[in-house]
């Protein structure tokens, strides 16, 4: 990989189990969870009884890293001094086609040297972990590590609070309290736990042979992962009956398996990329493939049936929340739409409850871990008119439909929509209604405030309406079908006269003109083949925006000057040429290139100076994988 990530994943399974290196150099700070808050993980090397550290901060001195590369599935470093060259590779099983292995809460580290001076050397690895793995913050809890025994003649180290808070709180920073945390050496590793700066250490020693590999592996057992409406449920691996223990004994035993098989849909996914949109779009996508699948935990709910639910990272903490899964959905329609269903599953089950009293879609289910019931706005006060002000029912009607009428056609049935007819026609009805001119309402960029007649969210509405006009059609209700499509056509006409500019573009809103902004809604369109808006529509916004691109991108409109990666790419995919669709791709790649926010990807950031606005390790980095779905429908 050319760019050079603002952030490297090295364990990346869901929203409680994740660490990162911030730094370009693996020793040159200590690895982080997602919120920056530490999660460290420590590694050193002895070579003929001289200690080098190669990853984390302690008193060794640094063996020199010469190279490290990331890839959709691993990051690889290599690290030499004038006796040893020494290799790792951090790998994670996130295959959207293996629901199973995508789901089991292990990492792997695979290591191994060679001499650099042709001779024979004494080699061994330790590798160390603290209590923040286990809990929310170091010294909140104490904590207990033990050895167990696997089943197959191995161990491993464990640790885990004394008081185990199962599912107690809720909240964006803030990370898990419950379960435990598994460190597993190869075989004849030797373990220790101890204690370091007041905070319980666990670690795992083991030789090198020459030119051997030597597997690591950490795993996380949350024994419950989510409160669903009242009820703990498991994590998806856990269908297939196994402990913890045995499924570390299934991991190690594959592992080379699970490491060939990381590389190979690198490899495809990168080719795949680079054909559609070039070198640094590929890139972008490499960056962003497992933050965007690690933004989520797959559970089974209480009928057996899947679930994968979002975490909104680093912006409020809502959990499937309907904003958050549209944008991320490409990379779902692509590799695994059964996966798609499992996020829209938990949003119809509360939208058809008791709960949930009105005529549009709900925004989330709760906060992360605890999906109770819709959270946003629920903060504004108990008055409902104020509730209500803080929804946004066009963008999450129009939301659903899209990703439902998607769903359809790579499925070429209606099995999965019919599930759920009556509520999706008092949707479409709500679009129809409020749809064609919206009111004072929120949209899916609700940093910006509420915009009374938006464009954007206009375009939403017409296409959720012309989305399940094919649904309907697929369904044989071919009368139906036919005036849904002529009301989005119709909606469609109106909005190229409402909307334009003097210069052939068009606004922010109705009512302002010579503004401007990103018209992502359109790409359904084009994707579809609906024909609802003339080529010359979709071309001249796409000039628009070329016009307004700064040094690291161009701005989601007017008002500022940051910009959403999400976007940026939808927007782009409206281009009917390759080199004008990278003429928005470059520029967002040098932003994740130079900037100086060193995180897990941003999807908000200013186009003029590269810095994160807010936002990190979002699932909506999923929107980036739009240009693929070309061809698809």
């Amino acid at each position: 990989m050319k760019l050079r990530p603002p952030a490297f994943p090295l364990i990346t399974v869901d929203p409680y189990f994740s660490v990162w290196s911030h730094s370009d150099e693996l020793y040159a700070s200590d690895t982080v969870h997602w919120t920056d808050d530490p999660n460290p993980i420590r590694g050193t090397v002895t070579v003929d009884g001289e200690t080098f550290r190669f990853m984390g901060q302690s008193a060794d001195a640094e063996i020199k890293q010469i190279y490290s590369d990331l890839s959709a599935l691993v990051t690889d470093y290599v690290f030499e001094n004038e006796k040893i060259v020494l290799h790792l590779s951090f790998y994670s099983t996130l295959f959207p086609d293996d629901l199973y292995r995508l789901s089991r809460p292990i990492s792997y580290l695979k290591i191994n040297y060679e001499s650099n001076d042709g001779k024979e050397h004494k080699v061994s690895v330790n590798i160390s972990a603290t209590e923040e793995l286990c809990i929310n913050k170091a010294g909140e809890t104490p904590v207990l590590a033990q050895s167990v025994e696997l089943g197959d003649g191995s161990f491993a180290e464990k640790i885990g609070s004394v008081y185990q808070k199962m599912l107690g709180r809720s909240g964006d920073v803030l990370r898990i309290e419950w379960g435990y945390f598994y460190l597993c050496g190869p075989n004849g590793s030797e373990y220790k736990s101890f204690e370091e700066d007041g905070k319980t250490v666990i670690s795992a020693s083991f030789p090198l042979e020459e030119g051997v590999c030597s597997d690591l592996l950490f795993a996380y057992d949350d024994i419950k992962c989510l409160n669903y409406f009242g009820t703990n449920v498991d994590a998806y691996w856990k269908t297939k009956g196994l402990s913890m223990e045995q499924a570390l004994v299934e991991a190690k035993n594959e592992s080379g398996e699970m490491l060939e098989k990381c590389r190979k849909i690198s490899e495809e996914l990168f080719d795949d990329a680079e054909n559609a949109g070039g070198e640094k779009y590929a890139e972008l996508l490499e960056l962003s493939y497992r933050q965007l699948i690690a933004a989520h935990k797959l559970a089974v709910d209480t009928e057996g049936q899947i679930i994968f639910i979002s975490k909104e990272c680093l912006s409020n903490g809502c959990a499937a929340t309907v904003d958050v899964t549209y944008p991320s959905a490409p990379f779902f329609m692509l590799y695994s739409p059964e996966l798609l269903k499992g996020m829209l599953r938990p949003i119809f089950k509360y939208a058809e409850s008791d709960d949930w009293k009105y005529d549009f879609a709900p925004h989330d289910i709760g906060t992360y871990p605890l999906l109770t019931g819709q959270a946003y706005g629920a903060w504004e006060g108990s008055n409902p008119d104020e509730f209500l002000s803080f929804q946004m029912p066009v963008e999450e009607c129009g939301n659903m439909l899209i990703m439902l009428a998607c769903l359809c056609l790579l499925e070429q049935n209606t099995d999965f929509a019919d599930l759920y007819s009556d509520t999706t026609d008092k949707w479409v009805e709500y679009l129809i209604k409020y749809g064609n001119d919206p009111e004072n309402q929120l949209c899916t960029d609700d940093f910006a405030g509420h915009l009374a007649h938006n464009c954007n969210l206009s375009l939403k509405a017409i296409m959720g309406i012309a989305g399940y006009a094919k649904i309907l059609q697929m369904r044989g209700e071919e009368e139906r079908a036919y005036t849904l499509m002529k009301t989005a056509k119709e909606m469609a006409d109106s909005f190229v006269k409402r909307a334009a500019n003097d210069d052939g573009s068009f606004r922010l809103a109705y009512d302002r003109p010579d503004t401007f902004s990103m018209k992502y809604n359109m790409v359904w369109d084009k994707l579809w083949g609906t024909k609802l808006f003339a080529p010359c529509v979709s071309y001249a916004e796409v000039c628009s925006n070329m016009r307004h691109i700064n040094a690291y991108g161009c701005p989601l409109d007017n008002r500022a000057t940051y910009t959403k990666s999400d976007w940026t790419v939808w927007t782009a995919t409206l281009a009917p040429h390759k080199d004008e669709f990278e003429k928005f791709i470059a520029p967002m790649w040098e932003a994740f290139n130079v900037s100086q926010s060193r995180v897990p990807m941003t999807d908000w950031y200013d186009t003029t100076t590269a810095l994160m606005v807010g936002f990190r390790h979002r699932s909506v980095q999923g929107g980036l994988f739009i240009k693929l779905l070309e061809g698809r429908f």
